[in-house]
């Protein structure tokens, strides 16, 4: 069935909304010290781009307020981490003294960076990338990070005569990090790396053990893959996972296994991770029997669909529901 909107008067939203809030920020402490007990669990942590949504002061207390273990972090090509702020300023990744003012308040806040994010136009500007990702290395290890989040899109080449330019990009990416444990993520995202066929091509060319993939796992549903067929694709790929971004689509009942054009009414469908139709069980499942090393890291594209005073409501439970699954 297709969703309806549902109408709460303001009184009970404004209720309903503070009950959650207070729930949730008892018993996130709670939760990320009881999760940090078991040994080999996942981390769980979200996007730093959600951080803000939660309406707190600063980062910390943000990652205090959804009770995650750690966040992904978007860095700039010039080694800035824009959605990682205290008071008012970014915190950077561009010389030993923030790389250390950045290690000391991890380890005061007991959190951690899971993943970092590089947003990549290889096929425009391949030795500026390559410079770039040199310096994220260096970052990662730096910081103990082994993740980094990749895009390979086609930019200016057509999709057709991509293939070739992307084995090239990523086989000198990953010379710049031998000797490292620092593995490339990349995201199925877009017209290209949706593609399972694609991926295995281009894992096959480049043919190093540093590139792996970021799973979203919605976005090879975003692109029209059958829900049927979604738990052979992570199956296909587990092995090759070094990151995630967990989110989900509630599509109406005929639509699920039938063919969609690419991004059918996807902001109308997306939701928070618990609603959809993705079972993140079966998921599970499939990471563990893969000895998946990464985190589960909360990305929720359902969020404008709610208030915003009611989004760090929403991110919590998508945490809950996380850690809910890791057990």
């Amino acid at each position: 069935m297709t969703p309806t909107p549902r109408t709460i008067s303001r009184r009970s939203f404004v209720a309903q909304t503070t009950r959650a809030l207070a729930m949730g920020a008892a018993l996130a402490p709670l939760a990320a010290r009881a999760a940090a007990a078991r040994p080999g669990r996942w981390r769980v942590a979200c996007r730093d781009a959600h951080l803000s949504a939660t309406g707190q002061p600063d980062c910390w207390a943000a990652m205090q307020f959804l009770g995650v273990d750690g966040v992904e972090v978007n860095v700039s090509t010039g080694m800035v981490c824009p959605n990682l702020v205290q008071a008012g300023e970014s915190y950077r990744l561009d010389s030993p003294a923030a790389l250390q003012r950045l290690r000391d308040d991890l380890a005061a806040h007991g959190r951690v960076i899971t993943a970092l994010l590089m947003a990549n136009r290889f096929d425009e500007q391949l030795d500026q990338e390559l410079a770039w990702g040199r310096r994220v290395v260096a970052a990662a290890q730096a910081l103990g990070i082994k993740a980094v989040r990749i895009d390979v899109a086609p930019r200016t080449t057509p999709r057709d005569q991509f293939l070739p330019v992307a084995i090239h990009a990523c086989k000198a990416l990953c010379a710049l990090a031998e000797g490292t444990p620092v593995r490339f993520g990349i995201e199925n995202h877009g017209n290209t790396t949706n593609d399972p066929e694609f991926l295995a091509r281009l894992f096959d060319g480049v043919g190093s053990t540093h590139l792996g993939l970021t799973l979203d796992t919605a976005n090879f549903y975003w692109y029209g893959h059958p829900l049927d067929s979604l738990y052979g694709i992570y199956q296909r790929f587990a092995s090759r996972m070094v990151h995630t971004h967990c989110k989900n689509i509630h599509y109406p009942a005929d639509r699920r296994n039938a063919p969609r054009p690419i991004g059918w009414e996807y902001e109308r469908y997306a939701c928070p991770l618990a609603e959809g139709d993705i079972d993140f069980h079966r998921l599970v499942t499939i990471l563990r029997r893969a000895h998946y090393p990464g985190d589960l890291c909360v990305e929720d594209e359902s969020l404008g669909r709610f208030p915003a005073a009611q989004r760090g409501a929403v991110l919590q439970k998508d945490v809950a529901f996380l850690r809910a699954l890791d057990v």
